[in-house]
């Protein structure tokens, strides 16, 4: 065979793998497809390939939301008593315990409980003025009185007032905390829940220990912990500490507001 017939064969063979390459788009990413090298900024790994982004991976703890019926079955679950005394050591000792109604969901009565026990055991709350120590017992031990956590309608039952369902209260040895109001706050308190549910607290504890309701001093100043803070704050401020600044407690005039027990929609409402 001639060099001129091999050279024409080479030439054609080189030609028609040129055809190939360019049909089958070898050499380059074919449309639509992403390019096999690190893209730009990209951080490779040691063989060049872009590091995958770290997996995130859910949470495993399950999160239960709030619920309550508008009225439960009266029937409690009670958390266990503090491990150590209060920072208070002088004054009165005055023992209570924490219930929850089980129907609540969501609001275990321990967690409840330290809620409630650390306002208590703040250094502006109640104990601040040396007259009162207040401390957390359980289930079965001597109590002076109990702090309960109950949906509206079983707050009615155990207040024995106007049966509004609405606020708090204490009746007796019951200090009833609404959990429609601890769960929701009410409209235009100008404060936090986290600060509601202290006035909460300290405003129901405060008539256990003897106190009455009081007023608004003056528009701009704080109110006092001892006013309906509920249901209107006329002119003053939030405010939860009975002792704001840990020596003096902090007042008002004494008496109440002729204002109407409130009865938003809603109030009585599953939630």
């Amino acid at each position: 065979m001639s060099t001129k017939v091999t050279r024409r064969r080479g030439a054609a063979w080189m030609v028609s793998l040129l055809v190939v390459a360019l049909l089958t788009g070898c050499g380059q990413p074919a449309a639509g497809q992403p390019a096999t090298g690190p893209l730009p900024g990209a951080p490779a790994t040691p063989t060049g390939r872009p590091s995958r982004p770290p997996e995130v991976r859910p949470s495993s703890a399950p999160v239960i939301p709030v619920s309550y019926p508008a009225t439960g079955g009266n029937r409690w679950s009670v958390a266990p008593g503090e491990k150590s005394p209060g920072r208070a050591t002088s004054g009165r000792l005055l023992r209570y315990r924490v219930a929850v109604e089980r129907d609540i969901r969501g609001l275990p009565a321990a967690d409840i409980a330290t809620a409630i026990t650390t306002t208590l055991n703040d250094p502006r709350g109640w104990t601040a003025g040396g007259a009162w120590r207040l401390r957390r017992v359980g289930a079965g031990e001597p109590t002076d009185f109990t702090i309960y956590l109950a949906t509206p309608g079983t707050r009615d039952t155990l207040c024995q007032d106007v049966p509004e369902g609405y606020t708090s209260c204490r009746n007796g040895g019951r200090v009833v905390l609404n959990v429609a109001r601890w769960v929701k706050g009410v409209p235009g308190y100008g404060a936090s829940l986290d600060t509601y549910r202290q006035y909460m607290v300290n405003h129901e504890v405060g008539h256990k220990l003897g106190y009455g309701h009081e007023r608004c001093p003056r528009r701009g100043r704080p109110a006092p912990v001892m006013q309906q803070q509920t249901l209107g704050l006329h002119g003053c401020a939030a405010n939860a500490w009975p002792y704001p600044n840990g020596e003096v407690r902090y007042s008002g005039p004494v008496g109440a507001y002729d204002d109407e027990i409130p009865r938003r929609e809603g109030a009585y409402s599953a939630h």
